[in-house]
């Protein structure tokens, strides 16, 4: 009996132990189950998820995205761009767009505040040194001689006035000296009708002489009852330097024929060629500041006294007359001038700097910063134009600020994210984005950008254009350029560009859009300009077809 005890006993303590063993196994192996669940966990959080691919974009920030990798016409590799990167530009609000403030610092953008200034400008033009017109004397004899002695030999001599230039001697004159010289003697010694008759006759002398230049002491002397004098001398009648000097020891010369040139250069021109566009801002008595070439540490300063009636076909310029004194004569005949002429009102309008104005060519945009990282685009009309600024009388009000730096490229950027909010979900087997045609900017005058097809691929046709992107017109193919990616088009009125009908050439967004095109077809395009002057197509069908070429 105490046997059967003790064997129940170790029997009892026996299952225990099995059952604890078994209670502590399980506990542990659950416990390390657990463990390994949360440490897959935790290195499945830790690992970097994957970013979506959403297409690639244009490496210049042109408005092309495409689905598939491509290069550009430069051979540079579209950039691509993933899920997360194509939110930083989006809508904030009617008419305005919102950018990152990491993103506002890549592209370096900075602002300036519209205000109240005087617009001036400074239009500068070359010219060049003339003597004034109006200093310049020509020594020229009345009559007919020789010349007998010259008293100034060379050009460029310093003469005063009064001074002795050259003496001739020529037989009419002598004649008529002499005439003069026994015509008043006699009217002298005689009384009656013969006197008055030889003092008209003296008179009659007495007057050529004087119309011939003779000076007023040798006609003194003569009728003083001196000897005629054989030669005549020409003095200078002005202060100034020789110019011109014809004259030779022993010539003969003619009535009227210039001997000597006499110019006063105490005072001098400076013609300035005005280009036709500035011609408006010169006006008379403006103050012009001049450096000459041979002077270059000094600034002369003269006045605008006349504009010129005629224009220079040839340059397209105006010459203006610049009245200057020329102390010293440091400025000489036909030097070259760089001339700075300050234009422009004094009243203060309200500006905005030149940077800050996007032009298409149709219409003039600003983007305003509303807040930090929110931009709108403005619509602006533009008046007078200064050297750095623009005068602004519509459109923007004084006080907010304007983006003066990377506009262009936060513009490019709000083209880029209406392109992506065109792309659809994605279809087919494959991961790339269906392109669908995107929505205008309202960013500037860039267009939205469309999908475009890989090198290579053809492009699906694809609904028409419903966005109102770029313009539409009709017209029949003249010529069609493949190389080039360009063909010629008779189309018509475009009403959106007031435009009549007439003939020119287009490019094309990608080459596909030129497959099946042939000359003489009538076509139904839209088109869009990529670049001042620069029309491109970015959709094509024959006329009167539901689908069209993208």
């Amino acid at each position: 009996m105490k046997n059967t005890s003790v064997i129940v006993t170790i029997a009892s303590v026996a299952v225990l132990g099995v059952a604890g063993g078994y209670w502590w196994g399980t506990r542990a192996h659950g416990d390390a189950r657990a463990g390994a669940t949360t440490a897959t966990a935790a290195a499945a959080a830790a690992a970097p998820k994957e970013r979506k691919l959403l297409y690639y974009r244009n490496p210049m920030g042109l408005p092309d995205i495409s689905p598939t990798p491509k290069k550009d016409p430069m051979g540079m590799d579209y950039i691509a761009v993933y899920e997360g990167e194509a939110t930083e530009a989006v809508a904030a609000g009617p008419g305005s767009l919102r950018i990152s403030a990491d993103k506002v610092q890549k592209l370096g953008v900075r602002t300036e505040a519209a205000a109240m200034r005087p617009l001036g400008r400074l239009v500068r033009a070359s010219g060049r040194v003339e003597p004034d017109e109006r200093r310049i004397v020509a020594i020229t004899p009345k009559f007919e001689g020789y010349v007998e002695r010259l008293h100034v030999n060379v050009s460029g001599q310093v003469v005063s006035q009064g001074q002795p230039l050259f003496e001739v001697y020529s037989p009419e004159l002598v004649s008529a000296q002499r005439e003069y010289a026994i015509a008043a003697q006699g009217a002298a010694s005689l009384t009656g009708e013969s006197a008055r008759g030889l003092q008209q006759l003296a008179e009659a002398s007495l007057l050529r002489l004087r119309n011939w230049d003779v000076p007023r002491e040798q006609i003194a002397a003569l009728a003083a009852g001196a000897e005629p004098r054989r030669t005549v001398t020409f003095r200078s009648p002005a202060s100034g330097i020789v110019t011109e000097k014809k004259a030779l020891q022993g010539m003969r010369f003619m009535p009227g024929e210039t001997l000597y040139t006499v110019t006063d250069l105490g005072a001098v021109w400076v013609i300035a060629d005005i280009p036709e566009q500035d011609l408006g801002q010169v006006k008379t008595g403006a103050t012009a500041r001049l450096v000459i070439t041979a002077y270059p540490e000094r600034t002369f300063t003269g006045r605008v006294t006349y504009v010129y009636p005629t224009l220079n076909g040839n340059t397209r310029t105006v010459p203006v007359r610049i009245e200057m004194p020329n102390p010293g004569q440091l400025l000489k005949p036909a030097m070259f001038a760089q001339v700075e002429l300050s234009t422009g009102g004094r009243d203060p309008v309200l500006t905005v700097p030149e940077s800050a104005v996007i032009d298409s060519g149709t219409r003039r945009i600003v983007l305003v910063q509303l807040a930090e990282g929110r931009f709108e685009p403005r619509e602006v009309k533009l008046g007078a134009r200064g050297d750095a600024y623009v005068q602004v009388l519509d459109g923007v009000r004084a006080g907010e600020a304007v983006v003066t730096s990377a506009n262009f490229l936060i513009d490019a950027e709000s083209n880029l994210q209406a392109a992506v909010r065109g792309f659809g979900s994605p279809g087919g087997t494959g991961d790339a984005p269906k392109a669908t045609p995107a929505e205008p900017s309202k960013a500037g005058p860039a267009v939205a950008a469309k999908a475009v097809p890989a090198e290579g691929a053809k492009a699906a046709p694809a609904e028409p254009s419903k966005a109102g992107v770029g313009h539409v017109a009709q017209g029949r193919i003249e010529t069609i350029d493949a190389k080039a990616g360009s063909l010629s088009i008779d189309h018509g009125p475009v009403a959106s560009l007031k435009w009549p009908a007439m003939t020119m050439d287009f490019k094309v967004a990608n080459s596909a859009l030129l497959d099946g095109l042939k000359s003489g077809a009538s076509v139904r395009f839209e088109f869009v300009e990529r670049q001042p002057g620069e029309w491109v197509i970015t959709s094509i069908a024959a006329a009167g077809h539901d689908h069209v070429r993208r």
